[in-house]
């Protein structure tokens, strides 16, 4: 009776919960070691720490595309380089929350729909344009945002990963449940509209070829925390994942970085 009485306390059922999600996080972690470290690379820190910082230079003009209140780059980034930073956002809100005096311009647009003046040395979107309805006009914008010479680095989610399919199937509610419930922590960043319009590897290839833009680096990326909260599910997934990359190869990944130049 006093067990099914601790077990009415909600804070109770949750302490368990939290620790059977712990265990199976564990689990997963230890099995992902013995697989090859290509698939140990979490696409969103290579992409802050490695990818988009390797294509900085001194004294040249960047736009952080939808980095809204958390741009990639820092004051003291901007300080090192002698950057001018220009933020774009469809938000005024999420831009005026940005850390004081990071942005030296801001642009409250629809990426879709916006044209720039082609006076960017460097353009980082980093997890936006999953969220964008149309990927095409985003392009188009990308590109007349970019000088001669210019640099476009992206990071997305891929439209073929496990999680994108569910997230496009679960109805809004339900997912964005599963989500906080599951990981807490990113209440504040994540549960945005989804629709991963041409968000594939060969999709972005295509939409860069036809707007002046030519591949000068591209990553995949085979990692994704979304099943870790149940072993046999993320087991399940690893399978999928290596059958996919067998068959389709970098169309498999589950993100992925791209490096554009505009010629």
């Amino acid at each position: 009776m006093r067990c099914n009485a601790l077990w009415s306390y909600p804070a109770v059922r949750m302490g368990i919960a939290r620790k059977f999600i712990d265990y199976n996080r564990r689990a997963c972690e230890q099995f992902d070691q013995i697989l090859p470290a290509r698939f140990r690379v979490d696409g969103n820190t290579h992409f802050q720490r490695n990818f988009a910082p390797a294509y900085l230079r001194p004294q040249i003009t960047v736009f952080d595309i939808g980095g809204g209140k958390q741009p990639l780059l820092s004051e003291r980034d901007k300080q090192k380089y002698e950057l001018r930073l220009v933020g774009i956002d469809i938000s005024l809100e999420e831009l005026n929350r940005a850390p004081v005096g990071v942005y030296d311009e801001v642009v409250a647009e629809d990426i879709a729909r916006y044209t720039g003046r082609g006076d960017a040395d460097l353009v980082i979107c980093q997890a936006l344009l999953e969220h964008v309805q149309d990927v095409p006009g985003a392009f188009r914008a990308i590109a007349s945002t970019l000088r001669p010479g210019g640099i476009a680095c992206l990071f997305v989610p891929s439209r073929h990963a496990v999680f994108a399919r569910l997230n496009l199937l679960l109805p809004s509610t339900v997912k964005k449940r599963l989500l906080f419930s599951i990981f807490p922590g990113s209440r504040d960043a994540q549960g945005f509209p989804s629709y991963y319009d041409r968000c594939t590897p060969d999709d972005f290839k295509q939409l860069a070829a036809q707007n002046g833009l030519e591949v000068v680096e591209f990553t995949p990326y085979f990692l994704s925390r979304y099943f870790t909260f149940f072993a046999p599910a993320h087991l399940l997934w690893r399978a999928w994942q290596v059958a996919f990359l067998m068959l389709q190869g970098s169309q498999a990944a589950e993100t992925f970085s791209i490096a554009l130049r505009k010629v």
